[in-house]
């Protein structure tokens, strides 16, 4: 708990308390924060998610590859790749978007979802390029930037209904379509 006689010391506070996420799609941070959103009640809800884990991770694939299925015939959205030891668990729905040959690029594919309230995200934006570590020296090339400025993230909940799913493709297709 804190108290302060000060709204903005709070208010920057909770700022801080919420990894210092600057306002905007992308996660991007000017200032250091953390994340200390953990109570006791918030920590046993967790242990009960652990349970469920494979069942939640399951479900995430399924979403992931459903959409990968649905975009097969489109080209220029592709399904971020799986490993060759393992297997992706799919926590977020990842595609790198090819505006060439798609017809529409990451960002118009995000207006075009936005517009219908489907909310999705740019991939994780790199360390490099945040804001707070503008200058620092980058290592081992442009991957990640790549994969930032040309990377999606669908919805891609493991409650994610069948029908939800259905709509954010329909919308894909149209958007793709639209702008080719």
């Amino acid at each position: 708990m804190m108290v302060a006689h000060d709204p903005e010391r709070v208010q920057r506070a909770r700022f801080w308390s919420q990894q210092a996420r600057d306002p905007g799609v992308a996660y991007e941070h000017t200032q250091v924060g953390y994340n200390y959103r953990m109570s006791n009640v918030l920590a046993g809800i967790g242990r009960g998610q652990l349970e469920v884990l494979d069942q939640r991770v399951a479900r995430r694939r399924e979403v992931a590859f459903a959409y990968r299925d649905a975009f097969a015939d489109l080209g220029g959205l592709t399904l971020m790749p799986q490993c060759e030891y393992g297997l992706h668990t799919n926590w977020l729905s990842a595609f790198q978007v090819d505006a060439a040959a798609l017809g529409v690029d990451r960002d118009g594919l995000i207006r075009a979802l936005e517009a219908e309230n489907i909310e999705s995200r740019p991939v994780w934006k790199p360390m490099h390029l945040q804001p707070l570590f503008e200058g620092v020296e980058c290592v081992g090339g442009d991957v990640a930037a790549d994969l930032f400025f040309h990377g999606i993230c669908l919805p891609s909940s493991s409650n994610l209904s069948d029908e939800d799913q259905r709509r954010v493709i329909a919308t894909v297709r149209r958007a793709a379509r639209r702008e080719r």
